[in-house]
């Protein structure tokens, strides 16, 4: 019952680490299949992402706020729902990248509009950037992972330049991606070094350089 961040859970089911659950488990199937030629317990590890995959389709569902339906961050299985979005991973912002969903589901459409909207309370905007925050750190801090995720879960051109020119912008001059920095003054940071954000800040260079070479500068 605790997220990525190890922040304890509102409500029990954490949904993108469910969604990331059932990715996961069809990993392990394909694995027993193919290396361990174990296809009993491939049966299981399928069988079980699917029972998840089946309550997730019941029970991770919420409507707040005139989104439409969208995926609410965590929910209690009794009609109970807490909606917003963490930096971190997984996340909903990340389920795309996952593999957990298609990046034109209806519901993920509508769950994106309301993660990078004023109306999840961990989206920040301020002088120096906007981009996803969360709890772990406090309000008006912007998570570099949550920008880097913003643009590896797009394919709107404009949308993926912006990611990439305010990651440029917010390093405060360290070369490095931090945990999360102010909104209006990235030289107000947390860990100075952060390897999995750099990682994956790495990822999306790489990523953008061989499907969008054109949105990287010339020189």
């Amino acid at each position: 019952m605790f997220r990525p961040s190890d922040d304890a859970t509102i409500f029990p089911f954490l949904v993108p680490s469910n969604y990331f659950a059932v990715v996961s488990l069809r990993q392990a199937a394909d694995m027993l299949e193919q290396i361990r030629r174990d296809p009993a317990a491939a049966a299981d590890c399928r069988a079980l992402a699917g029972e998840v995959e089946e309550a997730l389709r019941q029970y991770a569902v919420a409507n707040p706020l005139g989104f439409g339906n969208i995926y609410p961050y965590e929910v209690d299985a009794y009609g109970d729902f807490y909606c917003i979005d963490d930096g971190n991973i997984p996340s909903l912002l990340s389920l795309p990248y996952l593999g957990a969903v298609r990046t034109d589901d209806p519901l993920y459409v509508n769950t994106r509009r309301y993660v990078l909207s004023p109306c999840n309370p961990y989206y920040c905007k301020g002088k120096a950037a906007e981009g996803p925050g969360g709890p772990h750190v406090g309000r008006d801090m912007i998570w570099p992972l949550g920008i880097i995720t913003r643009a590896l879960t797009s394919t709107d051109d404009r949308e993926i330049r912006a990611c990439l020119e305010t990651l440029r912008q917010t390093h405060a001059g360290t070369g490095f991606m931090h945990e999360a920095f102010h909104k209006d003054d990235p030289k107000k940071f947390t860990r100075s070094w952060f390897a999995w954000a750099n990682t994956i800040f790495g990822e999306l260079v790489l990523n953008t350089f061989q499907q969008r070479p054109h949105l990287l500068p010339k020189s």
